[in-house]
């Protein structure tokens, strides 16, 4: 029953997690997609709560581990490999494809630009469907300061997908003072 549900939730939740570190410009974001199941795995008896308690939880073990890998990363920095010097895989899998298609959305891009909390606000209400409290809560931030992060990432992401030709002629974007 353990490896049933093990498996239902990886297969509810890899395919987000895996972007979200993905976006968040994880070192390796396959490697550590794993690293977050396996310590849902070792968790998973002792969780209690529903189905949105379960997403949440999921994917604040896979932000700690994003945490935990930039840190490890900034720790002990490597130089970089020349890709020219990398071999050509024999048969690139659909994960590959599937991650060059996404790394060359402009959305990806521009999700890129932003600051990293905007990226993990964005990423997270977005890719993870987390409520403004849940990711207050992973992020340990209040929930203004989520809300305030969100409303400004997308202005950003905003000006930065519109054509310019179509930012000239659009009336100026105007915020109302939070009151």
């Amino acid at each position: 029953m353990a490896e049933a549900l093990l498996e239902a939730v990886y297969r509810a939740y890899a395919p987000g997690v895996s972007g979200y570190l993905r976006a968040q410009g994880a070192s390796d974001p396959d490697d550590l997609t794993g690293d977050v199941f396996v310590a849902v795995a070792r968790r998973l008896d002792a969780f209690r709560g529903d189905a949105a308690d379960l997403r949440s939880w999921v994917f604040t073990i896979a932000h700690h581990k994003l945490v935990d890998d930039r840190r490890r990363t900034a720790r002990h920095r490597t130089a970089p490999t020349d890709p020219a010097a990398l071999p050509e895989p024999a048969h690139p899998g659909f994960e590959d494809g599937a991650a060059a298609r996404l790394d060359a959305l402009p959305a990806t891009a521009a999700i890129r630009l932003l600051t990293p909390d905007q990226q993990a606000v964005v990423l997270l209400r977005i890719l993870a469907d987390l409520s403004i409290a849940e990711v207050a809560r992973i992020l340990d931030k209040p929930e203004g300061a989520v809300k305030t992060l969100q409303r400004r990432a997308l202005a950003s992401l905003a000006r930065h997908l519109t054509p310019p030709e179509e930012r000239l002629r659009a009336p100026a974007l105007r915020v109302a003072p939070a009151s």
